[in-house]
Parts: C-alpha cells; structure tokens; sequence
C-alpha cells in the first residue's frame, strides 16, 4: 500500500479529533477538576495584545460628611482605578512518525503531491490506525496531563510555561507584586488563608470551625462568586474524621436490618462539593484545599482558535518523518482575589 503525505496528516487529524473527545479507557488517567472546571469557562483575549489587562478598583475616596447652613463642601478627585497586567504564554506538545516504521508495518507514503494512493484494504486500513492511536493517544492525554500541572503549578518550574494557581492564590499573600499590583500596599488585593490548622482531635472540629469563618469572609466582597472546593487527600481525611467524631453512621443505629453503609456521604461545604485534586497530592500538597471563585479566574486562551490548534507540518527536506503537534497560547488571569482562599492542616 502506497499513501500520499497529505493522505496520511488526514488521517492523523481524523485520529486526533477520536482521541480528543476520549476515545481511550486508560488505566493511569487521574481526574482533572480544575482543569475541566477552567476550560469550561475559558474565556477569549484579543490576538495582537501583548498583555491580558483589567481594570481592578479596591479604594474609594468619596464619603458623606454632615453640613449645616453655609459650610463649605469638600470635593475629592478619585483616581483609583488599577489595571491588572497578564503575559501570555505559548506551549506545545508534539510527536512524529517515522516512515521506516510505517514500512515496516507495510505502509510506504510518496511526498508527491500528484500522488493519489492506491486502493487502502481494510486489514491495511487497521495496521494504520493502530500505529496512529497509541501516537495520538500519548500526545493529546500527554497534553491534558501536563497542562493540567501547569495549571496549578507556579510557573517557577518552566520560565515560558504559563503560570498557575500557585502563581497568586499564595500562602503568604501579604507581599510582592501578582499581575503588577502591590500586594503589600494594596491589601484589598490578597487572598484569603488559613495554614497548619490543628486537627489531630478530630473531635474539636478546627477544620470545620475554621472554613465555617472563612467562607463568611470569602462572601465578604464576592459578586456572584462561583467556587469551587478542591482538596488533596490528607485535607480530605480530616474533614471526614470530624463529621464521623460528631455524627452516626446511620439514624437507626446499628439495630438496622440488612446491609449498613458505614461510609461517609461525599464531602460538601456550604453546599459546595469538595473535589479531590490528585494533582495536589503529586505536588506534595495533600494537606491542602483550595476554595477558586472561578468567577474571577479565567484561562484565557488568545482568540482564533489558538487553544489546542492542530499542526501537522511538512517534513523537513532531511528527515523522512511525519510530525503533529498540538500547540495552546494562553494565561491565567484574576481580576479579584479575596474572594479565594487556601488552607491546610497541620
């Protein structure tokens, strides 16, 4: 069998659109909450723009005052408008396939254009794809996985990848500069947070006690927040060893017939579910929970069609080899951060 080069990215981007809608039932994929959750609600930027920016307003200069009679009126001139500053950041992931190995499967490819094929059995057909998928399968879940980290991660790790919650939901948000504001002199621009919270006594209830406060503060200066909860599996445990120090395991007791689920329900807060964040216990951050108002971050992905574009270049003239690539240019933006907080035991 004989196919023509631009035969054959046809069928790689065919391949690729399977495996992007999750064609695989992989045995090692971990669930990707934050990553789902800001894909879901990526939101374009205009291509051209050096920076991503927002106006963000955190002081107010204008009060009432009591007068009489004929006191003078006092005037103020509010200048107190800052804009927030994101650079944009362009990653890729890529693969290629050899055209030894595509003869040694008895698929030989002509790079001439006029080139149309010849006639594809079904038992060729399969021998192709099969070479195809477990290519295709690596770059796109390889580039789920990897993004999914960047996400999270603070950027310190790759100076050109994009930088992610850890970058500006900090554990000590008191100082530097995130997205060009002083954190320092600006204390409106800072996330909330609770570290080392005590919770050997599960009886105690600290954690509970202490997101119960939070979240009044969290609410505090939130429009129409949208949070999301994200926990590794330490944070997890506890919370689930204080609901059991307080609670039954059934409102029967044990005197139940039949089977008894002593199982804790699945965790909430505030009418919030509580999602366990694999990627929090890979970054040694098990102990940690995260509550994102993903109202106010953003992935935003450069406009036209630049999230995940499809490349399937030419061979270069020394090389006989196909290539794909899958290539995203974007950042993580915030235009309000008091509104998230992190926490994490002891």
């Amino acid at each position: 069998m004989a196919l023509s080069a631009s035969e054959l990215q046809n069928l790689a981007n065919a391949s690729i659109d399977f495996h992007m809608r999750g064609a695989a039932q992989a045995q090692v994929i971990q669930n990707r909450p934050l990553y789902n959750d800001l894909v879901a609600s990526k939101k374009e930027f205009p291509a051209g723009k050096e920076y991503i920016t927002e106006p963000v307003k955190g002081v107010y200069t204008s009060s009432m005052r009591g007068y009489s009679h004929d006191d003078e009126q006092e005037y103020v001139n509010p200048v107190n408008v800052k804009r927030t500053s994101v650079k944009w950041y362009e990653v890729s992931s890529g693969i290629q396939v050899t055209y030894t190995e595509l003869k040694a499967n008895g698929i030989s490819v002509s790079d001439d254009d006029n080139f149309q094929g010849s006639t594809v059995t079904q038992g060729e057909m399969v021998q192709l794809t099969n070479i195809l998928d477990d290519k295709i399968d690596d770059i796109t879940e390889g580039s789920y996985r990897s993004l999914h980290e960047m996400f999270w991660r603070d950027g310190t790790q790759d100076a050109k990848a994009i930088p992610g919650i850890l970058s500006f939901i900090l554990d000590a948000p008191t100082t530097g500069v995130t997205f060009g504001i002083d954190r320092a002199q600006n204390s409106w621009w800072r996330n909330r947070y609770s570290l080392a919270i005590d919770a050997a006594t599960a009886s105690n209830n600290n954690l509970v006690n202490t997101l119960q406060k939070e979240f009044r503060q969290l609410r505090r200066y939130a429009k129409n927040p949208q949070h999301k909860f994200y926990a590794g599996s330490d944070f997890m445990d506890a919370f689930e060893k204080e609901l059991r120090a307080k609670g039954n395991y059934t409102l029967e007791g044990w005197s139940k017939q039949g089977r008894i689920d002593a199982s804790v329900a699945d965790l909430s807060f505030k009418g919030i579910d509580i999602q366990y964040e694999p990627m929090l216990d890979d970054l040694s951050r098990a102990k940690y929970g995260y509550v994102l108002d993903m109202n106010q971050i953003k992935l935003r992905p450069m406009a036209g069609g630049e999230w995940l574009r499809r490349h399937t270049p030419k061979r270069p003239v020394e090389k006989y080899s196909m290539y794909m690539a899958l290539t995203c240019t974007a950042a993580i933006s915030a235009r309000q951060l008091n509104s998230s907080g992190v926490y994490s035991i002891a």
